[in-house]
């Protein structure tokens, strides 16, 4: 597939898909392109059955910088509104995405390019990387169910204090606090991302697929009630798939070796 504002690769054999934001002269800015190439990419990955996990990254020295301000601020409010449908949507997937998501922060990762990363599963980041909101700044406001996954990440008080004095932070603060879930070098970035890739890939898909759905489900969309309902029967649709029979099939062999 031939993409003008993304790179994208699979590797079969890993079950691993990475889209790399693509605009590096512009530290990778949003425009409209680049969410129709994400979007089309996101689709490709949902549809392999053989891919297992998507590693999102950035291109140049930015993961993203946000929305690219020279094509919004000619923007009517009617073609304003519109880009900030397609881009809630897009979060929305990435949050539903049914597959791991694991966001590898490179660089530069503000505004809408930050809320791209915290709709991901998982989050690494360069250990030098700036991450932040700058909206308060440039009077504008936070997108991508940010408001809400900042403060489920950091909790409300922190949450605040970053919306608020739309300061950055490094990789480093962020693990810390625990905005994102480890911080590396930025040389060893792409191979412990990964890593953790791989061993997710390892695991059963649909498992998984069940797990993150509750988990979703779990943070707030429904009853308590009506999440260990699902529960049960997301625990039933597993145990009974031929996956689960070799699974332990397996696991019987090793024990008796």
């Amino acid at each position: 597939m031939e993409f003008e504002c993304i790179l994208y690769e699979k590797n079969q054999e890993e079950g691993i898909a990475v889209i790399k934001l693509n605009r590096p002269k512009v530290m990778n800015a949003m425009n409209k392109q680049l969410w129709v190439d994400f979007q089309a990419a996101l689709e490709d990955v949902k549809n392999d059955a053989d891919m297992k996990v998507l590693i999102i990254t950035g291109e140049g020295r930015a993961f993203s910088t946000g929305a690219d301000l020279k094509e919004s601020k000619n923007r009517t409010v009617e073609q304003y509104r519109d880009y900030l449908v397609e881009l809630q949507e897009t979060s929305r997937k990435i949050i539903r995405f049914e597959k791991p998501t694991i966001a590898a922060i490179n660089g530069y990762a503000l505004g809408s390019g930050y809320e791209l990363a915290l709709a991901c599963d998982i989050r690494i980041a360069a250990e030098e990387a700036q991450i932040g909101s700058p909206e308060a700044r440039v009077t504008s406001s936070v997108t991508g169910g940010a408001m809400r996954l900042v403060q489920d990440l950091i909790g409300p008080g922190k949450a605040k204090e970053l919306l608020f004095t739309a300061e950055y932070i490094d990789g480093k603060e962020a693990e810390r606090i625990g905005l994102v879930n480890k911080s590396v070098p930025l040389e060893k970035l792409m191979e412990e991302a990964r890593g953790m890739a791989g061993k997710i890939a390892k695991n059963s898909s649909f498992s998984i697929t069940m797990i993150k759905r509750g988990l979703n489900m779990a943070r707030g969309e429904v009853s308590l009630e009506a999440l260990m309902d699902f529960e049960l029967e997301a625990c039933l649709a597993c145990v009974f798939t031929k996956e689960r029979q070799d699974s332990l099939k397996a696991f019987e062999e090793r024990k008796r070796d």
